[in-house]
């Protein structure tokens, strides 16, 4: 099911059906197209679709996949340590799911970043770079939308979350295309728990609803009346909006990626009824689809402790009761079920899935029983694109407050999905992104 929105309507000056044309005939532009278009990439991708599931608030790693049951009380926490299918490794007692699939993922435990704020510690996250000095460089998904061109008509990069990533009422800045240009921003699309979809680009559309429009003639009668809001959004930002409207109505396998209801009962169950699991379960569809890129991110949720604030996994307070009571087995189920998925379905070769938040948690517990942020040292999750499994990637101390060896960097990080994704050192220098940046080498 589709939910376009319902927006109020206060400029009234209607949209001709040969201005929608004229739109119309431009609608490749939306998606990427336009300018030098994609790029041929030099080097064959491993990957060619990636999924980048964004813990947006960042979780404990001593409360999920790096626990120290031997440090002392104040870093250790109250969760229990249990075995996964790599001899060896334990996680805590909150991911047994996850345990039991540790044979199709790779984990990395030593990675730090520069910036302990969430919005720019979240740009880092997404682009490798600090949004200061600037200039914002791209989300990672807006290099592989700019390399690799739109998948038919859908988008090339899409963000699963019900709007702008923001801290209160601050965005993550480095969500977008960046020094690209804002054509290779991400196709936003909202999930609810109920599988029911929101497409925030589309809600100026009033009443507008996909599964209703099954022919173009349609389409253009209930447009006919559909008013713009030039005050609101300018000309440029409203024609784009016409175009990725266009081509994705107008395209009966485009609409049907978004349409979970084709999906069987137990299917849906297996990701759980979350806004992360049927999310999880659209990421899916959508990478069968053949889109290149997916932000699958964890952040904005019903279950938020403070309504209209994101706080995600950004657990100050109620850390503990938190992780236990819904995000990790939110996590747990939806994220083991895509893994699961892609496995059965024969997409895991092709597919590149990465997990992670934009830093870690404090090891010492604070004086609200909780965490707070911590830059240091922090985990991943990385599969399939071909990927050896069953690994793990450095080491944290016995405290869990630095790494060992090997600290990996988020620029490292989007340079290693480049790579995956076909594209390489020469296509990177060719659109200026990721300068400097080196793969994770064990990895690879």
């Amino acid at each position: 099911m589709f939910d376009i929105g319902s927006s109020a309507v206060r400029t009234c000056v209607g949209l001709s059906r040969r201005s929608l044309l004229r739109v119309a005939a431009s609608a490749p532009l939306a998606f990427g197209l336009g300018g030098a278009g994609a790029l041929a990439t030099p080097t064959k991708a491993r990957a060619k679709s990636v999924i980048f599931v964004f813990l947006w608030g960042a979780p404990s790693h001593l409360d999920t996949c790096d626990p120290k049951p031997d440090a002392p009380s104040e870093y250790r926490g109250p969760f229990g340590v249990i075995p996964t299918r790599t001899p060896g490794v334990h996680f805590t007692e909150l991911l047994p799911r996850l345990a039991q699939q540790s044979h199709r993922f790779n984990l990395i435990r030593t990675h730090v970043t520069s910036n302990a704020a969430h919005p720019p510690g979240g740009t880092v996250a997404l682009t490798g770079f600090e949004e200061s000095p600037g200039p914002l460089q791209p989300n990672f998904g807006s290099i592989v939308a700019r390399a690799r061109g739109p998948a038919g008509k859908l988008p090339p990069f899409v963000s699963l979350a019900r709007g702008v990533l923001m801290d209160s009422s601050t965005p993550i800045k480095g969500v977008g295309g960046g020094t690209l240009g804002g054509r290779y921003d991400p196709f936003m699309v909202g999930c609810s728990e109920r599988g029911e979809i929101s497409i925030p680009a589309l809600e100026i559309l009033r009443d507008l609803n996909p599964v209703r429009i099954s022919d173009r003639k349609a389409l253009l009668a209930r447009l006919d009346q559909t008013p713009r809001l030039l005050e609101q959004a300018g000309l440029q930002s409203w024609e784009r909006t016409y175009q990725q409207a266009y081509g994705l109505l107008m395209e009966p396998s485009a609409r049907a990626a978004f349409d979970l209801t084709q999906e069987t009962p137990a299917v849906r169950a297996k990701y759980g009824r979350t806004v992360f699991g049927q999310s999880a379960l659209l990421a899916r569809r959508l990478v069968e689809a053949g889109v290149p890129y997916v932000q699958l991110n964890y952040s904005r949720h019903p279950e938020a402790i403070t309504p209209g604030f994101e706080f995600g996994w950004d657990t100050h307070i109620y850390n503990f009761e938190l992780l236990q009571d819904q995000h990790c087995p939110t996590f747990d189920r939806g994220f083991t079920a895509l893994l699961e998925d892609l496995h059965e379905r024969g997409l895991i070769d092709d597919t590149l899935v990465v997990c992670m938040g934009e830093f870690g948690r404090t090891p010492k517990i604070n004086n609200r029983a909780s965490r707070d942020h911590w830059t240091r040292c922090y985990f991943s999750l990385w599969a399939g694109a071909g990927l050896s499994a069953g690994r793990v990637l450095g080491a944290s101390d016995k405290l869990g407050e630095d790494p060992l060896s090997n600290p990996i960097t988020p620029l490292m990080v989007g340079t290693t999905i480049m790579e995956l994704a076909g594209i390489d050192t020469q296509a990177r220098a060719e659109l200026r992104v990721l300068s400097e940046g080196r793969v994770i080498d064990g990895l690879l």
